[in-house]
């Protein structure tokens, strides 16, 4: 793959509204950007621990084994629904006491097909060595991404409504993580159909 179709696949992709983003969306909605941008580091960890193995071994056994993504895809589905029950079922006075947490952002990130999609599609299927500089541009454009997802987040969480909002923001995004979840598990379906 060339550099610009590469930059530009991994933009397209990481700018789609997703599970990972929605919860960057969401703390930088709630939190603000100083307290959100160190869930930066647990997306780009998230990326690079599917990214790299995938890239590099696990990817004929997936190819040979279809069964294995779609259980990926139902494993992803739950986590995330999960997810969108907890933002849900989450009061306004127990949203600021628990803020969204690297760890949160990281198994979604893990689980998020983006993933599999860079994983499998985007990155150059090379050694190790060879990878590093794609690898270096995928964190560069990972922590862009994150950072104007956190940014657009932090924009809305500044309106009139940031104390009542902080509920609403929520709700908005289990929504959102809700709908992307039974999408994960009618992809996972219809490839079992």
């Amino acid at each position: 793959m060339q550099p610009l179709p590469f930059v530009l696949a991994v933009s397209l992709l990481l700018a789609t509204p997703g599970p990972t983003n929605t919860l960057l969306w969401l703390s930088g909605a709630t939190a603000g950007p100083r307290r959100s941008i160190r869930l930066l580091l647990a997306e780009v960890c998230g990326y690079l621990t599917v990214t790299i193995p995938i890239s590099m071994f696990a990817r004929p056994f997936l190819i040979a084994l279809p069964e294995l993504g779609i259980l990926l895809r139902f494993a992803a589905a739950v986590w995330v629904l999960f997810l969108a029950r907890s933002l849900w079922l989450t009061s306004a006075s127990g949203a600021a006491k628990r803020p969204i947490g690297a760890g949160q952002v990281f198994v979604t990130t893990l689980l998020n097909p983006k993933a599999l999609v860079v994983a499998l599609v985007i990155m150059p299927q090379v050694g190790l060595m060879a990878m590093l500089p794609w690898l270096a541009w995928f964190v560069v454009l990972t922590l862009t991404a994150g950072s104007l997802w956190i940014g657009a987040g932090a924009i809305l969480g500044r309106g009139p409504t940031r104390k009542a909002g902080q509920q609403l923001f929520r709700r908005i995004a289990a929504g959102f993580l809700a709908l992307f979840s039974l999408a994960m598990a009618g992809s996972a379906l219809a490839t079992v159909v």
